[in-house]
């Protein structure tokens, strides 16, 4: 039997974790210890932090892996990198990995070559301040290392900075960060596969964030991207601009992109994996190409099939709440009335007891809905009503 291995166990790997074993593979899932749901269905688990190389590594070799695979997370992109390029796997390599996890890197490698906005790498508060004096507010402070949007803040005014710099430094192991100019216009998603030096599946799509403060939160997506065939052609152009300038091969692409009024687009960021948020369910459903099982594929060096057979509009939302607390019900009736209804997929990660966060980021979520639609407004209903089946009490000091 073929080994996986899987860098994570959260609640994203849980459907690559399922597919493996679909296909008949022997799943290996590494993370730190904890209860993770995709430990309960490995069929091996590893207890080492996916951001430790040499311990995936150790991991690796031991349990003679056939491919190593993760989605949704970048913190264990560098070390899926450095496995396959020890072991002469299938994947992205531990060069592109690099600059991937790395805002300052990424920033620095796209100069020239990408559309992006203009930044500096700063250490101190002060060096922030003198470069937002130089770029201009608004600017955009950004913790490096970290994903979710934690530690990245909008700053509209000098006044602000001191606390959007603290948020960046309280979630970042790096002693860097990133200041950067703030692109206005709409911001739209962008998943891609590289492979063999050649772009093998381009998927655009509609993306819907909330924002807390001068934070914005990953909320949600759609298919179709409803842009102009213009602005798709600047988006080929960009996607390939990025895997020219990080050097990524053989892997997801997932990609932030701003769109501005004009129809010129700006590069927030890109990443070395597929994206969060049912990215992957949402382009099975749009295409009819099971997403999970060409990553999967790929990294176990097999012929790969990213053929579209067919196009059927859908969104997904994460279900967030404005105020925190404890579950102390779930009406579980009504949740599948509003199921059968709307014919949706309604997953809630949460059960009478569990705190619920009030929303800050994108790790706050407690759920999600799919459907098959491209209607917000319907779609934004749905998650209402799911969201008023929870009932919660406030934590106690």
């Amino acid at each position: 039997m073929r080994k996986l291995l899987i860098p994570g166990a959260g609640i994203y790997q849980v459907p690559l974790i399922r597919k493996a074993k679909e296909m008949g593979l022997f799943t290996v899932v590494a993370s730190i210890p904890g209860n993770w749901p995709g430990f309960r269905l490995a069929d091996k688990v590893c207890e080492v932090d996916t951001t430790d190389c040499e311990g995936m590594l150790k991991a690796a070799r031991e349990e003679k892996i056939d491919g190593i695979v993760t989605t949704g997370t970048d913190v264990a992109v560098r070390a899926i990198g450095y496995v396959c390029d020890v072991l002469g796997l299938h994947g992205i390599s531990a060069e592109a990995a690099e600059r991937l996890t790395d805002k300052a890197k990424m920033k620095t490698a796209f100069r020239g070559i990408v559309s992006t906005g203009d930044f500096r790498v700063v250490r101190t508060e002060e060096e922030a301040m003198q470069a937002a004096g130089l770029l201009g507010y608004p600017v955009m402070v950004k913790a490096v290392d970290v994903s979710g949007s934690r530690g990245i803040t909008r700053v509209e005014r000098k006044e602000d900075l001191a606390a959007a710099v603290l948020s960046a430094k309280s979630v970042s192991c790096k002693d860097y960060f990133v200041v950067e100019e703030a692109v206005d216009g709409t911001e739209i998603g962008l998943d891609a596969f590289v492979e063999n030096g050649k772009t093998a599946a381009f998927f655009p799509h509609e993306k819907y964030v909330r924002r807390i403060g001068g934070t914005t939160i990953p909320a949600g997506h759609s298919f179709p991207y409803r842009g102009s065939k213009e602005t798709e052609a600047a988006l080929r152009r960009e996607l390939d601009a990025i895997v020219q300038a990080s050097g990524m091969d053989n892997c997801a692409v997932n990609c932030d992109i701003m769109v501005k009024k004009d129809g010129t687009v700006s590069v927030i960021e890109a990443g070395g994996r597929c994206g969060a948020t049912c990215i992957p369910e949402l382009i099975g459903i749009w295409s009819g190409i099971d997403y999970y099982r060409q990553m999967i594929l790929c990294a176990l060096g097999e012929e790969t099939d990213f053929r579209t057979v067919s196009q059927v509009p859908c969104s997904a939302r994460l279900l967030m709440s404005e105020k925190g607390g404890i579950v102390s019900a779930i009406d579980y009736t009504r949740l599948e009335e509003i199921k059968e209804k709307n014919e949706a997929e309604i997953q809630l990660d949460i059960r009478e007891g569990d705190t619920v966060h009030s929303a800050r980021n994108g790790t706050d979520r407690f759920g999600h809905v799919i459907m098959k639609t491209d209607s917000e407004e319907l779609i934004d209903h749905v998650c209402e009503e799911i969201i008023n089946t929870v009932v919660l009490k406030p934590e106690t000091v």
